[in-house]
């Protein structure tokens, strides 16, 4: 590579943010995939709120000097920070060499055969030493699996059935319901007993139930402690003296 496409920092060449391509603004996701994106960043963001991380959908990453961007469907990436001034263009993406690290979990959401998610894109996350690669296929155009889960043992991908991600205690599991309006079998983020990672909008309508059953108990005990008085009463002993 040229000098032009370099910068020397620190007697270290890193490729030159201002001549790569951060967005083209080209839409490229379905009405489907899109969903299960939000919803797989919008729970996990909620669930993980005070601990330093990114999850996102359809940002790119550069990892290799001289090789374009790969733009996966989802990427989780620990102990890392949105950079403060975002809008400048070496921190608009994930570039490898800035953050110091590939992110634990990259998923791609498989629409069509076109995609090469179990080929040149498994190589290419194998090669950066991503943890695990999640291959998920709702309808089936890459086979029966609906869902493929390759772990890096060493310098290469194993495919495993195991569901819990143990390197960043997190799993997933198929859960069928609603999601801003639509009723479908969702891809959704777990713990190790398999019950889902609510998103913000679900842990709020929890938390609403549980405090308008409390309400409703306390009113419930309410009445009890007066009618027991008001019975005490009849039988002419003063409740307030016992």
């Amino acid at each position: 590579m040229t000098e032009q496409l370099l910068d020397k920092v620190d007697d270290h060449y890193i490729p030159d943010a201002n001549l790569l391509i951060t967005e083209d603004d080209t839409p490229v996701d379905n009405f489907p995939s899109a969903k299960q994106q939000r919803l797989l960043v919008s729970s996990l963001y909620s669930d993980l709120e005070l601990q330093p991380c990114l999850i996102e959908a359809n940002v790119g990453i550069y990892h290799t000097d001289g090789e374009p961007a790969i733009v996966p469907d989802v990427f989780i990436s620990f102990d890392v920070q949105t950079p403060e001034e975002w809008w400048k263009k070496q921190n608009r993406c994930y570039m490898v060499w800035k953050f110091g690290k590939s992110p634990e979990l990259v998923m791609e959401i498989v629409s069509n055969q076109e995609g090469e998610e179990l080929t040149k894109k498994l190589k290419i996350y194998e090669r950066m030493k991503v943890n695990y690669y999640l291959v998920y296929d709702p309808n089936q155009e890459l086979g029966e699996d609906q869902l493929h889960i390759y772990q890096l043992v060493g310098r290469h991908y194993a495919k495993t059935s195991e569901t819990w991600l143990s390197d960043i205690n997190l799993g997933v599991t198929f859960w069928e319901g609603e999601f801003e309006g639509r009723n479908d079998i969702w891809l959704r983020w777990c713990d190790q007993q398999g019950m889902v990672i609510p998103t913000g909008d679900e842990r709020a309508a929890r938390e609403k139930l549980e405090k308008e059953e409390a309400q409703r108990r306390a009113q419930e005990a309410e009445n009890r402690a007066q009618l027991l008085a008001q019975k005490l009463r009849e039988l002419g002993v003063d409740p307030d003296t016992i």
